[in-house]
């Protein structure tokens, strides 16, 4: 039998698709404008300057930045106190939360874990009408595997089992990103998007020491910009879509005649580039009303609100480029 090798012609792109590139140049831009001390506007784009966008590198988002240099490597903790701290937090993904457990608790680790002191004090701010998660992410509430009728209990008890199943050393002995995705997918709770996130905030720190070029899940915001960038992928993943992002970025900036700065020398990364497909198909909601995606959302609900608190950006030593930070 003769097998026959059908080649898949290129992706189709739509008029977004150049608009993925100026975003993300642009978002870029305005990172650069605001950790140099630049006056405001730091964007002449009114779309940017009104709502808020996550930062181009996921890794320079405030969330991010405060996981990998307070909960990852503000104290030098026990490999397993480390994948405890990484996920109590990226539970709730909330400073705030992180900062008030933490205030009631002191240092938070393993040894001094309790279900009863956490879930009290997190009821008390839940009576005090505070939100203790991020509203990034759709937690399921995992009653079906742990019974409690109060989600961030269920979450504890998830946490629970994860440590009693001795999940830490079994991240550590992970031997790819998609194994240690494989491996986080078996837990109650963690469906595609969330464990590959998850995969991601692991790997931040010296449990793993994956590429972020490995492996990438795209998540719906992701699948909708994809959508709308294209109007036809010609028989491509969604996944495969990403890479070929990466792939081809220099070339797209040189051709659109961008001058990209990117993180001190480290290139768009897959799951930088999945989460640009998110944000532009916000963005796109405006800018050509006319495509779209999956979802047939219209709006920008985010408007963007100035922080205060100002960043002292730091990234995961192994990427080299802490040093060349201004």
């Amino acid at each position: 039998m003769i097998e026959i090798v059908v080649k898949k012609g290129k992706p189709k792109k739509s008029v977004v698709f150049d608009t993925y590139w100026k975003f993300a140049a642009e978002r870029q831009r305005i990172f650069f404008n605001r950790i140099e001390g630049k006056a405001e506007p730091w964007t002449n784009d009114e779309i940017l300057h009104k709502h808020k966008f996550t930062n181009t590198y996921r890794a320079s988002d405030r969330v991010s930045q405060f996981l990998i240099r307070e909960v990852i490597y503000g104290v030098d903790f026990s490999p397993k106190d480390v994948f405890f701290r990484i996920i109590l937090f990226k539970t709730f993904n909330k400073i705030e939360t992180w900062q008030h457990l933490e205030k009631r608790l002191g240092r938070i680790n393993l040894e001094t874990y309790s279900f009863k002191k956490y879930s009290r004090i997190l009821d008390e701010l839940i009576i005090a009408g505070k939100s203790i998660y991020s509203g990034a992410y759709i937690m399921t509430s995992g009653k079906s595997a742990f019974g409690h009728s109060k989600k961030y209990k269920n979450h504890l008890k998830l946490i629970e089992f994860m440590m009693s199943t001795d999940l830490p050393n079994k991240v550590m002995s992970s031997k790819s990103m998609k194994d240690l995705f494989d491996l986080l997918k078996e837990y109650p709770t963690l469906g595609n998007f969330l464990a590959y996130q998850y995969c991601i905030d692991l790997n931040y720190s010296e449990l793993t020491d994956f590429s972020e070029m490995d492996f990438v899940v795209p998540g719906p915001g992701a699948k909708d910009g994809i959508k709308k960038c294209f109007t036809d992928v010609n028989g491509y993943s969604e996944s495969d879509i990403i890479k070929y992002m990466c792939d081809i970025q220099q070339r797209e900036f040189d051709r659109l005649e961008i001058d990209f700065q990117s993180l001190w020398g480290r290139p768009l990364q897959l799951i930088d580039a999945q989460n640009l497909f998110c944000e532009v198909d916000k963005y796109s909601r405006v800018v050509h009303p006319s495509i779209q995606g999956i979802s047939g959302r219209t709006r920008i609900k985010q408007v963007f609100k100035k922080s205060e608190e100002k960043i002292s950006f730091w990234y995961p030593p192994k990427w080299g480029i802490n040093d060349l930070i201004l």
